[in-house]
């Protein structure tokens, strides 16, 4: 088995925990962009194009995941729980679109012109792809939990 120095072992820690301070500031921005371009679009109804930012958003958001999960097998104790905010945005502003569509009887669903959007379902599939990031991330926890007590 590879053996490393605690003194590298705390030098790596010090490193990766500056790249996922950085990496957490840049999926917050991206997130930021990919709800107001959500909302935007929502609101618009057709006016604006689908944004179609979700794969890239879900692929920094999973990047940020992995690193910050890398973090935790290496035991960096200062984790922070930051990430799970990602998740709780995601579906407070899924239910309240969904709400608002609602109380309109379905304004949202149609152009002007009568044409369906997606703008709902695509938050939906955000959401949703956020929350499977969510559960990779606290399943890898709890596997390291049982392998730490074996």
């Amino acid at each position: 088995m590879l053996r490393i120095s605690e003194e590298k072992l705390k030098k790596i820690r010090r490193v990766e925990s500056a790249i996922n301070k950085h990496l957490f500031i840049i999926c917050a921005a991206i997130t930021l962009i990919a709800m107001l371009m959500a909302v935007i679009e929502f609101f618009s109804r057709g006016v604006f194009p689908p944004s179609k930012i979700g794969f890239f958003y879900i692929g920094v958001l999973f990047i940020y995941s992995v690193h910050k999960e890398m973090l935790r097998w290496l035991e960096e104790k200062k984790i922070e729980r930051e990430g799970e905010y990602f998740l709780y945005f995601w579906i407070g502003l899924a239910v309240i679109l969904y709400i608002i569509n609602f109380l309109t009887r379905g304004y949202f669903n149609y152009s002007p012109q009568g044409v369906p959007l997606e703008s709902l379902k695509e938050i939906s599939i955000i959401t949703l792809e956020v929350a499977g990031i969510f559960l990779f991330t606290r399943l890898s926890k709890v596997i390291k939990i049982i392998l730490e007590k074996k």
